[in-house]
């Protein structure tokens, strides 16, 4: 069959090239790569043949086999896992069907160091195209088990690539490198010494499951000849092929779980924790779990891949088992090994098989009490941790009602105590002051927006913290924990607050001054609340403010503005919500507004001055919590109009 030529996706075209030219030192890593894809090729492969009785597939010698030639300078990497079709070729490795892509190269572009662009590549996962680091040319033979016709992909990373269809091809997919000549200097080993081979294997795929074979590299034959070794002998298995979680703790180095999580995760970069679980009794299993070092890209994106590698006496039955642990871990990676489990078993199954369930319970458990640990013995993994995945850790405390309490305690949130360092909810409750009832807190899209925010007067007067929440996540469950410690949270931005409450001794002065205010006020907020109708609810006077005029403040049962926008943009239909105008007496524009009015005596028709002024009162509100004025330009209309009148 003819070849057909095509050109690469724009992303995957300039992914290409930083491959090609990589500054990436460690250039030997591709074979761990090529070896983990095929890896997961017999991974798959014998797991399909176990779901499908009619799959024509052979699978009685399951291997990886990696072939040199000193001579024509190639490296292959072949497996008989379950392979490629055509579509499927084009599909995975002609382009990059990934959200984060553009993320990708933007940053890459701009990492400041070397540092920073290495760690990119493995945070992004794109193994295959490593394999451009030290190649020329790459050509990938593929058939699809079950399938009759093969396919053969030849790039050298320029720009296009050449698709053809083979009549005979072996099941399984051949990745053959046409080298780059050896460069010591820029890193780049000779990849055709079989001494070469075993020692990145050994360093860096020991524990795959399956044989990695090497036949002697052609070439080599004549100088192991006269060394006295047979050339012809069988092909050496370079792997142990132990599990390490079966391994003790003592026996595995710490490198060793480090490739695993590589491995599984193709993640470039070392785990920050490695979490080993081991459960014996009427149900046996164990657990090897990595905690990242950083989040990667699409975390937060519908089609992020979570789960855990279940396997079953030590065969690999499923690659992403989600339902080993919640959602909020979806972060977590590593491997279950279970002694009683079916080998053949669906999704469907296991998310009602009681003891996935427990497992589920355990491993939760496990992953939060370590977190827990590392606030007490290690701030800095924490720190890292909590800047990394606290976004999607608080996600639990809307879904895992069982976990609440341990989640609650190994969250931390910025507040008003200290710029720099975040606070838990233990330690805010333990610097309450006397008679404080409450958890006091503020949501909003960022720190210097809420900081500055009129509702946190009174609380920054009377020195009581407040916990300043900026993340999505926070405006919904806020909602859905209603207390810590027997302390209630209560947004500073909802119902009516009355900090004076909590003083110890006699308040009947600052009540009898309430009192006498909202007497003086009554007519103003009447007629504020009938012209305002159509924003507002109600009209009162405020105790948390003590610099601004006014404020909008939410009723205590309704939902705030920014969880309205949220639903809104996810698709419910969420009725408008009125707030609350608070005013602040003391302030010279609201008093001079109340004795102007009183003077003027126009309580049922008062002139048209008094209604821009109310109006601007409820636009300044809006624009002091980051809000924005209903007619922006009637709104810059009015503010002209009244600076033009300072000045005549």
């Amino acid at each position: 069959m003819p070849a057909e030529t095509y050109e690469f996706q724009v992303e995957a075209r300039q992914l290409l090239q930083m491959m090609i030219h990589s500054v990436y030192s460690n250039k030997d890593v591709f074979l761990r790569e090529l070896i983990s894809n095929a890896s997961d090729a017999l991974d798959k492969l014998r797991l399909a043949a176990l779901r499908d009785d009619t799959l024509e597939a052979d699978v009685c010698d399951l291997h990886i086999a990696i072939e040199a030639d000193t001579q024509a300078r190639t490296l292959t990497v072949r497996d008989n896992g379950i392979g490629m079709s055509h579509d499927e070729v084009v599909e995975v490795i002609g382009t990059i069907a990934n959200s984060g892509t553009a993320k990708f190269l933007q940053e890459w572009k701009e990492a400041q160091d070397t540092t920073a662009a290495e760690g990119l590549i493995g945070q992004f996962g794109v193994g295959f195209y490593s394999a451009f680091m030290v190649a020329d040319e790459v050509t990938v033979l593929t058939r699809r088990a079950g399938q009759s016709q093969g396919t053969r992909w030849t790039s050298s990373g320029e720009g296009t690539y050449t698709i053809e269809k083979v009549d005979e091809a072996p099941q399984g997919t051949a990745v053959t490198l046409r080298l780059k000549p050896a460069d010591t200097e820029d890193q780049l080993h000779d990849y055709t010494s079989a001494w070469t081979i075993r020692e990145i294997v050994k360093r860096y795929s020991d524990f795959i499951t399956w044989p990695i074979k090497m036949a002697t590299p052609v070439g080599a034959a004549t100088e192991e000849a006269e060394e006295g070794e047979n050339p012809a002998a069988e092909p050496e298995i370079l792997n142990s092929m132990k599990a390490l979680w079966a391994r003790s703790r003592e026996d595995v180095a710490d490198e060793e779980y480090h490739e695993l999580y590589k491995h599984i995760s193709h993640d470039w970069m070392d785990p920050l924790e490695t979490i080993r679980l081991q459960a014996e009794g009427t149900f046996e299993y164990q657990a090897l779990l990595f905690v990242p070092s950083r989040a990667p890209h699409d975390l937060f994106t519908q089609g992020y891949r979570r789960g855990l590698h279940l396997y079953v006496k030590h065969v690999s039955i499923m690659d992403d088992c989600e339902a080993l642990l919640p959602p909020y871990l979806r972060f977590v990676k590593g491997v279950v090994d279970a002694q009683d489990l079916s080998l053949n078993v669906s999704r469907e199954i296991l998310q009602q098989d009681r003891q996935i369930q427990r497992m589920h319970r355990r491993l939760t458990k496990k992953v939060l009490a370590t977190i827990k640990e590392w606030m007490s013995s290690n701030p800095e993994r924490y720190a890292t941790f909590w800047r990394e995945f606290g976004r999607a850790l608080k996600e639990g405390l809307l879904s895992d009602f069982d976990n609440r309490q341990a989640i609650l305690n190994v969250c931390s949130f910025a507040s008003t105590h200290q710029a720099e360092e975040p606070t838990t909810l233990q330690q805010y409750v333990e610097r309450m002051k006397g008679g404080q009832e409450h958890i006091f807190y503020i949501t909003g899209e960022s720190r210097q927006t809420i900081e500055n925010s009129p509702h946190l007067e009174a609380f920054r007067a009377k020195g009581i913290e407040v916990l300043l929440l900026t993340e999505p996540v926070d405006a919904v469950w806020v909602d859905a924990v209603p207390e810590f410690d027997g302390k209630e949270l209560r947004s500073v931005a909802k119902g009516e607050i009355d900090l004076d409450s909590a003083k110890e001794g006699d308040n009947s002065a600052t009540e009898n001054k309430r009192e006498n205010q909202r007497l003086e006020y009554a007519g103003l907020l009447a007629w504020l609340t009938d012209l305002l109708g159509q924003n507002v609810k109600e009209v009162r006077l405020s105790s948390r403010l003590t610099i601004s005029p006014a404020c909008l403040v939410s009723d205590t049962p309704d939902i705030t503005p920014a969880l309205e926008t949220m639903y809104r943009a996810m698709g419910q239909d969420v009725p408008h919500t009125k707030r609350i105008l608070e005013l602040n007496p003391d302030h010279p524009l609201v008093s001079g507004l109340n004795k102007a009015r009183t003077e003027r005596n126009n309580d049922t028709e008062p002139d048209t001055d008094f209604g821009e002024i109310a109006e601007l009162l409820y636009d300044l509100a809006l624009l002091s919590e980051g809000g924005t004025p209903n007619d922006p330009a009637r709104f810059t209309k009015l503010i002209a109009a009244r600076l033009e009148h300072t000045l005549v």
